[in-house]
């Protein structure tokens, strides 16, 4: 992979330009395939296939690229993007019976929500085999004449992948946090801060030095620790995870009882919302859990940071 690849792929891995990062769908050749050469299915998601590449590098084979709107291959299925018709297509538009002798074409796993092997045969001629969950198995598990073991089948879900989608949470949060940073220094105005400048501004940092606490816990502190932390919704799992890092700003920076309550809910509040972000970031929700999930805790999240910042500006005032 060249430099300014990357260069931008670890922008893409921050959520930098992700939307306009793809490539054009059609057949591409890796290495010196013929007509014998396996045909491997992807979406046109240019860090997955440049993943593909490099995994297969020293290889020849067939890559033919659906389009999937920049979108990965899971969350693409998902969305009726990968799906039997799209792949069909492109493989009428490649003319890839006249490019193989063969009709089997070999699809990602996890797009199986949105493919069906039967169906793509009767779409297109080519008979559908689904690889495993890692492009990293797809040597050993073509070499095995397209059997795939049990670990082959299995999604984990570790600590480093855990934490690669969660950075994307950093660019994607900062224009709301500058909102946030704003409401805390107009907040901090109307109660604490008084008209004092410089208690307006030690006030409103402080306050969202508990927002960024709680931030920071719901996005790397949760999915760090996801299997650890008790209950099943990840929002419960922020409310709790919150609840106790939100004791640190609350010793560090509350001068009363009520405020540092305040700081403790406020904190639990926003660490319960960005975890509950998390669900889409991994292969154990589904949408009508996702959607139960939001329904119960998001009136539990008002509640708390309206109650949090109540208790902040009265005792105040008091």
């Amino acid at each position: 992979m060249k430099l300014p690849d990357v260069f931008k792929t670890v922008l893409v891995r921050l959520g930098i330009g992700r939307d306009s990062y793809r490539i054009a769908p059609g057949l591409y050749a890796l290495g010196s395939p013929d007509t014998d050469s396996p045909v491997v299915v992807t979406c046109n998601f240019k860090l997955t296939f440049d993943i593909l590449r490099r995994e297969l590098a020293g290889r020849s084979y067939w890559l033919l690229v659906v389009e999937t709107y920049g979108i990965n291959v899971w969350c693409a299925a998902g969305k009726k993007s990968f799906t039997s018709e799209e792949v069909a297509q492109r493989v009428k538009e490649s003319n890839l019976d006249k490019v193989v002798s063969h009709r089997s074409i070999i699809l990602p796993q996890l797009a199986g929500p949105g493919v069906s092997a039967h169906r793509l045969r009767k779409l297109c001629g080519f008979s559908g085999v689904f690889g495993p969950v890692h492009i990293r198995d797809l040597p050993r598990f073509i070499d095995a004449g397209m059997q795939a073991g049990p670990e082959m089948r299995t999604v984990k879900f570790p600590l480093s992948q855990r934490l690669a989608v969660a950075f994307v949470e950093l660019y994607g949060a900062r224009k709301f946090l500058l909102w946030v940073l704003l409401a805390c220094l107009l907040a901090a105005a109307l109660g604490p801060g008084g008209f004092s400048p410089v208690k307006i501004l030690s006030a409103g940092l402080g306050a969202f030095a508990t927002v960024l606490t709680g931030f920071l816990t719901g996005v790397f502190l949760v999915p760090a620790l996801l299997p650890r932390i008790p209950f099943r919704a990840f929002a419960a799992k922020g409310l709790l995870a919150g609840a106790i890092i939100g004791l640190i700003p609350a010793g560090l920076l509350a001068g009363t009882l009520p405020q540092a309550l305040a700081q403790i809910m406020a904190c639990s509040a926003f660490a319960s919302w960005f975890a509950m972000h998390y669900t889409g970031s991994t292969p154990f929700t589904s949408l009508s859990g996702v959607d139960r999930e939001m329904r119960r805790y998001m009136p539990v999240q008002g509640g708390l940071l309206l109650i949090a910042v109540l208790v902040w500006l009265i005792w105040s005032w008091l």
